[in-house]
């Protein structure tokens, strides 16, 4: 038996050293799935504007705002100016509606954009003039021209009462029209990181966005181990309702147990997803990743979902990520209290019985966990 592990092991290493570039005339013919991320409003263009930052080569990025003074400070493959008549390029002064009309106005220009795209993401700040009113235009439009759409979406901080009223109101709209719809909320980041400026407060909401857009977009346009392909996202995500993700990210001898304790308990993602109906699971680890490390990962991940859940996961080898395992999944048909509802308690990991202990995080903490 040793030594049939070690032939399989030889003749994976020799196939490697085999493997020539894909031919240039297959490669044209291959179906790569078009992947578009608009941001809508102030709030959308921060996350295009992490997403730069980190680098995302799969996919286009699109602004859009009412603001041009915003707009100008947004790092995106295509910037557009909404409303200009209606606004004369100086926002829509927190009215949804003025940053409907806009939209509206601009339709045309965003039906030329969105042709052919398979996978639309959509993010923005709820509770706001341009995002709010716009996000839904942009959904839409997207999904009469055949693409699946995902909205990725903040809500207000409680305080911010108005405010609120009109994300609920954004996010229901949101809600009809897009297959799927992450909503993160704001108030966490009180908890989170109560101490951080405001400006890096609001960075982090924007990074786990960002990273999450970036995962999923990987995940379909790179080879993987055990492959997620288009299909697989649209079975999931197609008329998925409103969804949680879960992410996480660990090193070193613990790092199955680790990795499973921060995607579990991560306080801005700390949602009770039990009865979901779907889930999207990917992993990422170094040639040291076993079969078994992967299917224990899966197997805590997924034992409070439906027990008809849709699931579907994967893995891939990268030499980056050596002694490391990174985790993401989105849970789909999740009810929307569980969402809108605050969530203090944090759920124990299976495996250990541990919990993670919500105490604020140090500035220069988060880069570890995010």
């Amino acid at each position: 038996m040793k030594s049939f592990i070690i032939e399989s092991r030889e003749h994976d290493k020799n196939e490697k050293m085999l493997q020539k570039p894909v031919d240039d005339d297959l490669a044209r013919q291959l179906e790569i799935p078009r992947i578009i991320v608009v941001g809508c409003g102030g709030g959308g263009g921060n996350t295009i504007n992490r997403l730069h930052t980190i680098g995302i080569a799969d996919a286009q990025t699109i602004a859009i705002n009412t603001d041009r003074i915003d707009l100008a400070n947004i790092k995106a493959n295509k910037r557009v100016l909404i409303g200009k008549k209606l606004t004369k390029g100086l926002g829509a002064g927190g009215y949804p509606e003025i940053g409907r009309k806009a939209a509206e106005a601009a339709k045309h220009e965003l039906e030329q954009m969105l042709t052919g795209a398979n996978l639309v993401f959509i993010t923005a700040g709820m509770g706001g003039g341009t995002g709010t009113g716009s996000a839904p235009v942009v959904a839409q439009i997207a999904k009469e021209r055949g693409a699946i759409v995902i909205g990725m979406v903040t809500s207000p901080f409680n305080v911010e009462r108005e405010r609120k009223i009109k994300a609920k109101e954004g996010l229901e709209e949101l809600r009809k029209i897009s297959d799927t719809v992450i909503v993160l909320e704001n108030e966490r980041l009180l908890n989170y990181v109560p101490n951080l400026p405001i400006d890096q407060a609001f960075s982090v909401m924007d990074q786990l966005i960002a990273v999450t857009v970036k995962s999923i977009s990987e995940t379909i346009t790179q080879p993987s181990l055990i492959n997620i392909d288009y299909a697989d996202v649209r079975a999931i995500m197609k008329d998925g309702g409103v969804a949680v993700m879960l992410v996480g990210e660990a090193k070193g001898q613990d790092k199955t147990n680790e990795v499973l304790r921060q995607a579990l308990n991560h306080p801005l993602l700390d949602i009770n997803y039990s009865g979901a109906t779907g889930c999207l699971l990917h992993m990422t680890g170094g040639t040291d990743m076993s079969l078994q490390e992967a299917e224990q990962i899966a197997d805590a991940l997924t034992c409070e979902l439906d027990k008809r859940a849709n699931v579907i996961w994967g893995a891939r080898v990268s030499p980056d990520y050596e002694d490391r395992i990174q985790v993401l999944a989105i849970m789909t048909g999740i009810k929307l209290p569980m969402v809108l509802g605050s969530t203090d308690k944090a759920r124990s990991l299976h495996s250990t019985g541990s919990i993670m202990s919500t105490k604020p995080l140090r500035a220069d903490a988060l880069i570890d966990i995010i």
